[in-house]
């Protein structure tokens, strides 16, 4: 084997359907990739998937210097109500809030397995960052002492809220310390750290946040002791939902943020892969479709809260939208319907391989139904079986789905470019209503992989500002700083560090000149 120089990085991104790895040189270019069924051992299919790629590329392991991982773990531990930690709930903000009690919303099922006791104690701060009411320790100490004596156990970790914590973090790093004093060894996340402005669904993030301490811990082992078994001392990140990387610290501490990272990847994959910064990117997986929309490279953010698992949210994801669609979806014939068929939103998944009838299975799948249709040729048996009209109709119905999905993603009339990426995105057609043009990268099928490997690091403020006269560019020029030093905190190169989004929102039901801003800073790995 030729030794070549170091520099290269490793992306894996792990998917519903599938799991896929790539490398790439240090000029980010592609070495080698590689794509398998998602298995049920997580971390074990991450490890077998850093053998393949090592194996295929020729790239000793210890010229890998960074592993980049996108991985929808922490999202199915919430969906699927497992390997959940136990979280003590705290919020700062009585008498006020107590007409809504933490965690009112959440599904009972998903409350039953998180909460290990929730309370609200007087204290908070006004939106200008003044004391509404003071901290009182008293009732904390009460409710401490209670989750002491409790039958179940000390909590797995504690979820600490305050109204406009935001703007002022004072009594929720009081309440913390007092936490950490009385229990050491249970994780503490802060809504300040975590959420924008809006109580309920920041406190809604950070108890999410609090009880994915677990599943964090978990994969991070994981994966630090697959790095020492395949030889690599690299640097190890996690993607993150706006498309940016954060390290192991950051994941130990907030692994909410890992939430929708899937897709973020995707979009990142496809702006470095087709060259476009302005888009509407389709990602065509085995079971499901996303279509969501590149802004200066960028996932655009949903300006709306995110629900999770059916917890309300307010901490920043991708704008996606998502269609049961995909290669696996199952078809069935269905007189009711435009064309006669069902698609969905049943999936065969990870099973595409035995279950196709490309494949020699009995199921029909819109893969069956693009071989037919000529938009695919893969597969084992060359005999589907499959009528040519049924395979028109099916695909038909795919057109008219995917073509309403651009039209709600999109903000104008206008027609925009459509960047087709995913393993499954083989079931677009070479024409949309409302896409001036279908663009289909090299390398389409793992372009979620290489937007783990490429992605950059990034920060963003969202806070209140009071403003007197003349203050206004000031305080911007302020909150970039802020902006911009957060992202070096977390990893980014001082040198290229650059604001990539600022959102001015005046507060109208406020009485005082108040300005909302909402930047995000962004700059590749130093």
């Amino acid at each position: 084997m030729t030794e070549r120089p170091g520099g290269y990085r490793l992306g894996i991104d792990v998917g519903g359907t599938n799991t896929d790895a790539v490398i790439l040189d240090a000029d980010l270019h592609l070495v080698a990739k590689y794509k398998a069924s998602t298995s049920a051992d997580i971390v074990g299919g991450i490890s077998d998937a850093m053998a393949a790629v090592l194996n295929s590329s020729g790239v000793p392991a210890a010229a890998i210097e960074r592993v980049m991982l996108g991985t929808t773990h922490a999202t199915n531990a919430v969906l699927q109500r497992r390997d959940l930690a136990r979280v003590a709930v705290i919020r700062i903000g009585g008498p006020a809030t107590k007409s809504v009690p933490p965690m009112w919303t959440w599904p009972d099922d998903l409350r039953q397995v998180v909460s290990a006791g929730e309370t609200i104690i007087d204290g908070g701060f006004e939106f200008n960052g003044v004391e509404q009411v003071p901290f009182d320790e008293d009732q904390l100490t009460e409710f401490l002492d209670l989750l002491a004596n409790s039958p179940s156990g000390p909590p797995d970790a504690f979820a600490i809220s305050s109204v406009f914590a935001p703007v002022s973090d004072a009594h929720e790093q009081r309440a913390a310390e007092l936490v950490g004093q009385r229990f050491p060894d249970s994780t503490i996340s802060l809504s300040s750290a975590i959420g924008s402005i809006g109580l309920i669904e920041r406190e809604n993030a950070t108890v999410l946040n609090g009880t994915l301490t677990t599943v964090a811990r978990s994969i991070v082992n994981g994966l630090n002791a697959a790095l020492t078994d395949h030889g690599m001392d690299a640097e190890l990140f996690f993607a993150q939902n706006d498309g940016t990387l954060m390290a192991i610290d950051r994941v130990l501490q907030f692994p909410v943020l890992t939430i929708g990272s899937g897709p973020a990847n995707s979009m990142r994959g496809a702006a470095h892969l087709s060259g476009l910064s302005e888009a509407i990117v389709v990602d065509v997986g085995g079971t499901s479709t996303d279509i969501g929309v590149l802004a200066s490279g960028f996932p655009r953010e949903s300006a709306v809260p995110v629900e999770i698992g059916g917890v309300r949210t307010n901490f920043r994801m991708p704008d996606l939208l998502a269609v049961a669609l995909g290669g696996g979806t199952v078809v069935t014939e269905d007189d009711s319907s435009d064309h006669g068929v069902k698609i969905g939103p049943a999936s065969v998944g990870h099973r595409l391989d035995t279950e196709a009838l490309c494949f020699g299975g009995s199921t029909l799948t819109l893969s069956d139904a693009a071989n037919v249709g000529g938009r695919a040729s893969f597969g084992t048996n060359s005999d589907i079986g499959l009528s040519s009209d049924l395979a028109a109709r099916s695909l038909s119905e795919v057109d008219d789905m995917f073509e309403s999905g651009i039209d709600r993603m999109k903000l104008s009339r206008s027609d925009q470019p459509v960047i087709a990426v995913g393993g499954g995105s083989v079931l677009l057609p070479s024409e949309l209503a409302g896409a001036s043009e279908i663009v289909r990268p090299d390398n389409f099928d793992v372009a979620n992989a290489i937007g783990a490997a490429i992605a950059s690091v990034s920060a963003e403020i969202d806070k209140l500002f009071e403003l007197t006269d003349g203050s206004r560019d000031a305080v911007i020029e302020q909150a970039k700083s802020e902006a911009i030093d957060a992202a070096i905190a977390t990893g980014s190169d001082p040198d290229a560090t650059e604001i990539i989004s600022l959102e001015e929102l005046t507060m109208a039901y406020m009485t005082d000149n108040v300005l909302r801003l909402r930047i995000k800073a962004a700059g590749p790995l130093r």
